[in-house]
């Protein structure tokens, strides 16, 4: 998926809004719970994000009692 100055995309899609729905839960309760910061989950439920911290991955899979494929997926 090259963009407009022919960087290939990643094609990672977050679905953290849906889970955040499903658990009633805000993006800002969520930051509070696992200690990041809105504007951070902001660019991940954005797909905006480049990378995650593998210690952000595991405390949002805990807090959400989650898998990280239900997460994220990978749109080809």
């Amino acid at each position: 998926m090259p963009q407009d100055d022919g960087i290939l995309e990643h094609g990672v899609v977050c679905h953290l809004d849906v889970l955040l729905e499903e658990r009633q839960l805000t993006l800002a309760e969520l930051a509070e719970r696992v200690g990041v910061t809105v504007v951070n989950l902001s660019v991940l439920k954005n797909d905006r994000a480049r990378a995650i911290r593998f210690s952000t991955l595991t405390a949002l899979c805990l807090e959400l009692k989650c898998q990280p494929g239900d997460i994220f997926s990978v749109d080809l």
